[in-house]
């Protein structure tokens, strides 16, 4: 009898033996995932944004897209302090800077150069890339790297529409000068393309064209051979071609052209500038951070490139409730 009852003992002994065990075990668990999912909520993904530049009023909307994605996504974004142009080796230094400090995926402006397009293509084997402001490298029916920017050759198609509509359609006899930040970006080759396909038979005298900084000097538009028209096909361009109209430094040349700061949008107000193409750099901004983010949390789902919107703006269309909506994401 005290035999089995030692027995009995030990038995139950050794149920609670395991039951103490299983329930351990089981806080144990529990612990990890509340540790795991507290990692996760403040480790958060983290992109890097390298452009041109950065702190440059062009990138007001872009910059206000990025950080309205990042709160909606919940993930962490930087954009890098750039100074003026960037070669491809200073950008190339950059990109591997933020990959060292932690950097899980780059939104880049590629740099103009030959040597950008293979050293965007090594980087992207090892974290994820998507471009921004520039045309697809490689093939552009199937890109290697993605890209979001606004339609460059149809911005600069329709700046030459604008003008036409101007003088009825007939620029015969009128003298046109073109101003671009840098010749080598393909955005801007095709800005061009788009801009003389549209004035082609229509009589116009492109007479000069200049690329830089816009300074003092024989590169100043100032000058430049007196034209009817100077047609800016970037923002920096703009800006400086209205400072100079302002000034009336350009001899009564009217001035038409590309630019999505609050300063071309001054100009135009005041009547310096005649017509903006604005294309919408907010939902540059917001597209490429929201399509990396869906990258980065989805096992084997590359982000993907798209085209986005531009707009046609006037003085007498500027207080419009959409042209509003737009002014406002570049003064953020």
């Amino acid at each position: 009898m005290r035999i089995r009852q030692r027995i009995g003992k030990m038995k139950n002994s050794k149920k609670m033996f395991i039951l103490i065990e299983a329930a351990l075990a089981m806080a144990v668990i529990i612990l990890a995932v509340i540790m795991f999912l507290g990692n996760n909520v403040n480790d958060r993904e983290r992109v890097s944004v390298i452009v041109q530049n950065s702190d440059d009023s062009q990138w007001a909307a872009f910059k206000y897209g990025l950080k309205m994605a990042a709160e909606d996504q919940e993930i962490e974004m930087f954009v890098v302090g750039t100074e003026g142009a960037m070669s491809a080796e200073d950008e190339k230094n950059v990109i591997e800077q933020e990959i060292d400090n932690g950097a899980d995926a780059l939104i880049i402006q590629p740099a103009a150069g030959e040597d950008t397009e293979e050293m965007l293509k090594d980087i992207s084997q090892s974290i994820p890339v998507l471009l921004v402001e520039s045309e697809t490298l490689g093939d552009k029916e199937s890109p290697e790297i993605p890209v979001i920017q606004a339609d460059n050759y149809s911005m600069g198609r329709t700046l030459a529409e604008e003008l036409l509509k101007e003088y009825d359609g007939n620029l015969e006899g009128k003298t046109i000068g073109i101003a671009v930040e840098t010749e080598a970006l393909e955005a801007t080759r095709s800005r061009r393309e788009g801009f003389m396909d549209g004035l082609e038979e229509s009589g116009a005298d492109v007479r000069w064209s200049v690329s830089g900084a816009f300074g003092q000097g024989r590169k100043s538009l100032e000058a430049q051979p007196t034209v009817d028209l100077v047609v800016a096909l970037d923002d920096r361009s703009l800006t400086a071609a209205g400072e100079a109209a302002a000034k009336n430094d350009l001899h009564g040349a009217l001035v038409y052209g590309i630019g999505n700061s609050s300063e071309a949008v001054y100009y135009l107000d005041i009547g310096v500038a005649e017509c903006l193409v604005v294309p919408d750099e907010f939902s540059v901004g917001y597209q490429s951070l929201t399509r990396l983010a869906e990258n980065l949390r989805r096992f084997f789902k590359s982000a993907e490139g798209s085209t986005v919107t531009h707009t046609v703006i006037r003085k007498e269309n500027l207080f419009t409730e959409e042209n509003q909506e737009i002014i406002y994401t570049m003064s953020q």
